[in-house]
């Protein structure tokens, strides 16, 4: 049994390597590559020389290929199944990173809405207290409090975003 496998292994790498010396020239089309000399004249790529070119398909949108997979799982759940190469979680280690995930995510709300409740202070209700440049310099008051506006606007949406990954934890 040993030997077998270890024969397909190097007949594979063996496969493998002719495969890759064999190749053919190879075009660009734009964004595109092709190995078919008929198409790149027609098309009016150009060749590549200098090197191997290595080309890796692109991952489907979900929206596309992904609708047929749960169906064909029979589960009719909504969640996409994980790739069979994708390693396995016991449950009480995803109930240990799901918690993990809840402190972190709870620690960093509690950040935010002390830098919201410091901004808010600042900013007074669109009034902020004026310092000696803001007195010369009137215009550099209106900027600072645009500022300040938009920082408050901005910490705001932080908090809505983390309570928003919040939710979608599960239950402790």
């Amino acid at each position: 049994m040993k030997k077998s496998l270890s024969v397909s292994l190097w007949f594979l790498a063996a496969l493998a390597a002719s495969a890759a010396g064999a190749q053919d020239r190879i075009y660009r089309c734009g964004n595109e590559y092709t190995n078919n000399a008929q198409l790149a004249k027609e098309r009016g790529c150009k060749l590549m020389e200098g090197g191997n070119v290595t080309v890796v398909q692109g991952t489907r949108p979900q929206g596309q290929g992904a609708a047929s997979a749960p169906a064909s799982s029979g589960g009719g759940s909504a969640t996409p199944a994980s790739p069979p190469s994708a390693p396995r979680v016991t449950s009480n280690d995803q109930k240990a990173r799901d918690s993990d995930a809840r402190a972190i995510l709870e620690g960093e709300l509690r950040k935010a809405e002390a830098r919201h409740a410091e901004l808010l202070k600042e900013y007074n209700n669109g009034a902020p207290e004026r310092n000696a440049l803001d007195l010369r310099n009137p215009q550099r008051y209106i900027e600072r409090t645009a500022e300040l506006k938009a920082s408050v606007a901005r910490s705001e949406s932080d908090i809505a975003g983390i309570k928003r990954e919040i939710a979608r934890l599960p239950a402790p």
